[in-house]
């Protein structure tokens, strides 16, 4: 039998940037290892292991169901209110893990970006494999809450991945801007906590949109208020309303970050392994 011959390699000015996208398919290895590499470290030698990824929203169910539908009132119709805020923590936990990670992804794989060749794009989309982890088994919490409550899924459960992907390129496309801005000035890690734990209390995590009308207007401004929308509607069924307004400023905004973070990010990709 004949050895296969290695492929050609070829080396010339410019020719990474005219095939990027080539490399990145050609690179899916990679990605594959290093989301799986991610996985493993978040659970491997974590002492609660997975049931880390519910204490945390269940906790959050928890305080948002004393503060805003005891302590404020808030309705929430037919559906009781701790079922409302898990239907909202989903996107919530989906978006802020995505963008939690992406956004720390080239720092945290300073030895392997300042030695290897590749296309870093693979390293902050590798970074979301934990997020999808994490939503998983929140989502499996939620279906034993709602089957406890008696809400069972109807057709609308069939377009949650869209609304899954729209967080998840709200996520990337913020996480790309911010994993390389962190590369050159590193204070821009301290400002992703805080934008988690203002943002999990400006977005309608624990109470519904249309209970609040007057203030819906300044809610649309957040991307994640037509995404929770829709994962209500989906989940909840009911009275549920997806607002158009709401939904395509969410669409919008996802395109209009995904674009700019894609074309920042490779703008100053090239620089990553001089200054990291």
């Amino acid at each position: 039998m004949e050895a296969t011959e290695p492929p050609e390699l070829v080396i010339e000015a410019g020719r990474s940037s005219r095939h990027y996208w080539r490399d990145l398919w050609r690179y899916r290895e990679l990605l594959f290892f290093l989301a799986w590499r991610d996985v493993k470290v978040r659970y491997k030698q974590a002492v609660l292991g997975a049931a880390w990824a519910l204490v945390q929203p269940l906790v959050t169910m928890v305080v948002f169901t004393l503060v805003f539908g005891k302590l404020a009132g808030m309705p929430s119709g037919t559906t009781p209110y701790p079922l409302l805020v898990l239907a909202g923590l989903l996107p919530w936990q989906l978006f802020s893990g995505a963008f939690s990670g992406s956004s720390g992804s080239i720092i945290a794989n300073a030895n392997l970006v300042s030695k290897v060749y590749f296309p870093r794009l693979v390293v902050p989309l590798a970074a979301l494999a934990v997020a999808l982890i994490d939503f998983a088994v929140v989502f499996v919490m939620y279906a034993g809450f709602s089957t406890w409550f008696g809400i069972w899924p109807t057709w609308r459960l069939l377009a949650l991945p869209a609304f899954m992907l729209v967080a998840l390129l709200i996520a990337l496309g913020a996480g790309l801007w911010l994993t390389a801005l962190t590369v050159k000035y590193r204070d821009f890690r301290f400002i992703v906590p805080f934008l988690l734990q203002v943002g999990v209390f400006i977005t309608p995590v624990g109470y519904r949109t249309d209970n609040i009308p007057n203030w819906r207007d300044l809610l649309a401004l957040n991307p994640l208020t037509g995404v929770i929308d829709g994962f209500r509607w989906c989940l909840l069924g009911g009275d549920y309303q997806v607002s158009a307004g709401l939904m395509g400023t969410s669409l919008l905004v996802a395109a209009l970050l995904l674009t700019t973070g894609v074309w920042f990010f490779r703008a100053t990709e090239r620089t990553f392994a001089d200054i990291i």
